[in-house]
């Protein structure tokens, strides 16, 4: 290892964060000064990445979770010659740039998540680590060993304060995630002070106590970085890895070093005098050395063969086992059974229970069609009715299993199916109440943001939920979620429902679903058959129940309130049509004309009834409707009788409407 090299890219890397910063006036060189060295030896020699093909199946994933140091990863992308250009770094947080504040999935090329929210990273690289162990163990014969990689995460102290990171870390350490390394950037600094304001935890006692293996190192001497990566790849001992290494935030601005003024861009006023001590020259800002483009251009050749190497092994694996091969590549590209919805058996005319089992029925027969389907509950799987029944339970010693057990942490969970989704192998689901979906809020926006296909089972959706009280009767939660963009909300009305709203979780690629199911029973809906409440459900909304004469009037609803609407629409008249409405989002997808046939602009008189909050749904009902719903928090009495007490019964919506 060619340690004075390695030190001047190291410090070429600071000059291009300098740089990018103090001309941009925004940004946060802490984490990529304090880290150059760290930087240099991954990209340098550590990790197992080809610039070439960033997407191979068996690199090593890094995950910048402390990604408000995103010129770390920039500037190391750049040099080691990946499709970051040097107009990208200069680019730095402008205006359609590739290089924003944060770093984002698919803008990007080597960007393996996008980490904003401290912590997310450190649960996303779980999640990798999880779907890398899988996959080794589904994919893997005696004969090729085509998945092996490691998972990589940079964090600091801010990300370790997280509750997120915390839950992940205990549920890497119980799983025994062996292929996963964090490494700990411990500067003793956060944003508005020093770190002993706010902690005084033993982090080596902590991770130790998690069933992690712990070293502390000088995170600015390139040996000691090396030699810590090597041993923590190369100890497959049932424990995942963390390397906490003792950094100097904001190294190489004296002004600002070692302090919290060093974590924002404070120091980038200082930037003239602090490329000087680097060594960087006066009149060429954006500096990268002919002798570290030389080393990084043939370190990119080497990285290449090995590519193609694994390549050889891959066509080699793929010839001798077919079956695997084919199983591979659907997973890889999301694929789905044209048939799938055919392998959902039809639910009997008189089924009646909650939307929650039948879940439970449907999700089992997907997940048999379905191998790349795994599933997991923060241990609810009694109640929220997902677990696989043939799939058997991941954990250490078996994890090919395809039940995971959370344990009581939402939050990571949201983290972790992320990582799942990422990495592209796996269709991940996470199941809890409904109303502790806030607990991993946080992960559904990143997963809407990113375009992640995860699914959410969210059950007890409302006040039917009874004896339990307010604070586990969602009122707000359903409209919570709707308002966050590029997620689906769906709240299907019966069985058959449920099944339709399974469907378009499996067939959705671009972004999450969020499957919201009743705890209490409710009836089927026969009027329509079963295509076509499964299929209108795809799009959203639906005429559940026709009109016989000239249309008067519209009843509206979702969920446990469907039965009512149907119900009072055959006490109202033949005037009345009855519209299902399960997910916003997919309604408003659809054409123009198809909205229009289900809604007609011409019928003003129009009903609406979802137990929960009325704000979302003046867009349907219009000035001349009404809503009947909750704006209020629930009570604790049996389901239905709250229900009555609130107002969520067919003759309210008969009075309404008269």
């Amino acid at each position: 290892m060619n340690t004075t090299l390695l030190a001047q890219a190291a410090n070429e890397a600071r000059g291009l964060s300098i740089d990018a910063v103090h001309a941009c006036n925004s940004g946060h060189l802490g984490l990529p000064l304090g880290c150059a060295e760290i930087g240099a030896v991954l990209f340098g020699v550590s990790l197992r990445y080809s610039p070439d093909a960033p997407k191979w199946l068996n690199r090593d994933r890094f995950i910048l979770s402390a990604g408000h140091g995103s010129m770390f990863l920039y500037s190391w992308l750049h040099l080691s010659g990946y499709a970051v250009s040097r107009e990208d770094v200069k680019n730095f947080r402008q205006l359609h740039s590739i290089t924003p504040g944060h770093p984002e999935y698919h803008e990007t090329p080597g960007v393996e998540a996008t980490t904003g929210p401290l912590g997310q990273g450190i649960g996303n690289a779980v999640g990798y680590a999880l779907s890398g162990k899988r996959a080794a163990t589904l994919f893997n014969t005696a004969e090729h060993t085509i998945i092996d990689h490691h998972v990589i995460a940079l964090h600091g102290d801010g990300c370790l304060q997280e509750g997120v990171a915390k839950e992940a870390i205990a549920f890497a350490g119980h799983n025994g995630l062996d292929n996963l390394i964090l490494i700990y950037d411990s500067n003793d600094v956060t944003l508005d002070a020093m770190a002993d304001a706010s902690q005084s935890e033993d982090a080596e006692a902590y991770f130790t106590s998690q069933k992690w293996d712990a070293v502390t190192i000088d995170g600015h001497d390139l040996q000691a970085i090396a030699h810590a990566l090597e041993t923590a790849k190369t100890q497959n001992n049932g424990r995942p890895k963390v390397i906490i290494a003792k950094t100097l935030i904001g190294k190489g601005i004296p002004e600002v070093a070692g302090t919290a003024k060093g974590h924002g861009e404070g120091g980038a006023k200082f930037s003239e005098s602090a490329r000087a001590g680097l060594g960087l020259p006066a009149a060429e800002h954006f500096y990268v050395s002919p002798q570290t483009q030389a080393f990084f251009t043939a370190k990119k050749s080497t990285s290449h063969s090995e590519f193609e190497a694994w390549q050889k092994t891959y066509d080699a694996w793929a010839k001798a086992n077919p079956a695997l091969a084919e199983q591979l590549t659907e997973a890889l590209a999301c694929a789905v059974p044209t048939d799938l919805g055919e392998k959902i058996p039809a639910f009997a005319t008189d089924y009646m229970d909650a939307t929650r089992s039948a879940g439970g029925t449907i999700l089992n027969a997907i997940a048999a069609a379905m191998p790349q389907v795994i599933t997991g509950s923060a241990d609810l799987y009694g109640s929220t009715k997902n677990y696989l029944k043939n799939g058997g339970d991941f954990s250490k010693s078996t994890p090919l299993g395809r039940n995971i057990w959370f344990g009581i942490r939402e939050h990571a969970m949201g983290a972790i199916c992320n990582g799942i989704a990422y990495d592209g192998l796996f269709r991940a689901s996470g199941a809890t109440f409904l109303v502790f979906a806030d607990y991993l809020r946080g992960s559904i926006r990143i997963a809407a943001l990113s375009g992640l296909p995860v699914t959410y089972i969210f059950t007890h959706d409302s006040i039917g939920v009874g004896e339990d009280g307010p604070t586990h009767q969602p009122v707000e939660t359903v409209s919570g979620l709707r308002v966050i963009p590029n997620l689906d909300v769906i709240r299907p009305g019966d069985a058959e429902e449920t099944a339709g709203a399974f469907l378009a979780a499996m067939g959705r690629t671009d972004g999450p679903t969020a499957l919201i199911l009743t705890r209490q029973a409710i009836p089927l809906m026969n009027e329509l058959s079963v295509d076509a409440r499964r299929d209108g459900t795809r799009k959203g909304g639906y005429i559940a129940k026709k009109e016989s004469a000239a249309l008067t009037t519209i009843l509206l609803a979702t969920g446990s309130e469907l039965q009512h609407a149907m119900t009072a629409a055959a006490e109202l008249g033949e005037g009345v049509r009855v519209v299902s409405l399960p997910c916003f989002e997919l309604f408003d997808r659809q054409s123009a004309e198809y909205r229009e046939s289900v809604l007609p602009s011409s019928c003003h008189k129009r009903i609406a009834i979802e137990a929960g909050v009325t704000g979302l749904w003046w867009k349907y009902v219009g000035t001349q409707g009404k809503v009947l719903g909750i704006d209020r928090f629930g009570m604790s009495a049996p389901g239905n009788i709250a229900m009555q007490e609130l107002g969520m019964t067919k003759d309210h919506v008969i009075a309404a409407a008269k």
